[in-house]
């Protein structure tokens, strides 16, 4: 957890560093346990829009470690979860991000309002932990969010977010949710 998120400072600095043009956009993704959606979108966006954005995930009330189905479903694309850990929303109080993105209605509720002018989008999804099934069909299910979000984070990664407006932006992000 604490060497994922220094990480993330470090390279967050040393982009400021070479010049605000190529200044990432930082993006919390937020649902209530950090277990499962908001891990896989953090991942997701941290490996395919490294280039625009940097990627935290946090909950309102987090589990203690990531939900195993996630991990497997995170490896198969060949994305590796297993160390990174669930995140309280308050450590992420005094951070400024350029989005929120809240992934559960339960999160989109306990949101706390950050300390800059985010914009707040939310994206509710399903909790694959709360799936009835055997181990195969559960994996499936997993697979079901976790393409569901890359889905979306492709179209958020698409989206030229240096040259819209804020309402623009705003009024693209809630599009995706459609698509």
């Amino acid at each position: 957890m604490i060497t994922n998120i220094i990480y993330h400072m470090i390279m967050n600095d040393y982009i400021k560093e070479l010049g605000s043009d190529i200044m990432q956009k930082k993006v919390l993704f937020l649902c209530t346990q950090n277990s499962a959606r908001s891990q896989m979108a953090e991942a997701i966006l941290n490996d395919k829009g490294k280039d625009k954005f940097i990627a935290f995930s946090a909950g309102s009330q987090p589990a203690d470690d990531i939900n195993i189905h996630a991990k497997i479903v995170m490896k198969e694309m060949g994305i590796d979860i297993s160390n990174y850990k669930p995140k309280s929303v308050e450590q992420f109080l005094n951070e400024e991000f350029d989005f929120v993105i809240t992934l559960c209605d339960k999160a989109k509720n306990e949101c706390p309002i950050l300390p800059n002018d985010a914009i707040y989008v939310h994206w509710g999804i399903t909790d694959p932990r709360d799936f009835k099934g055997n181990e195969e069909e559960t994996i499936t299910h997993f697979k079901k969010i976790r393409n569901e979000l890359n889905t979306r984070i492709n179209l958020l990664i698409d989206l030229p977010v240096d040259k819209l407006d804020k309402a623009t932006l705003r009024k693209r992000l809630d599009e995706i949710i459609s698509k």
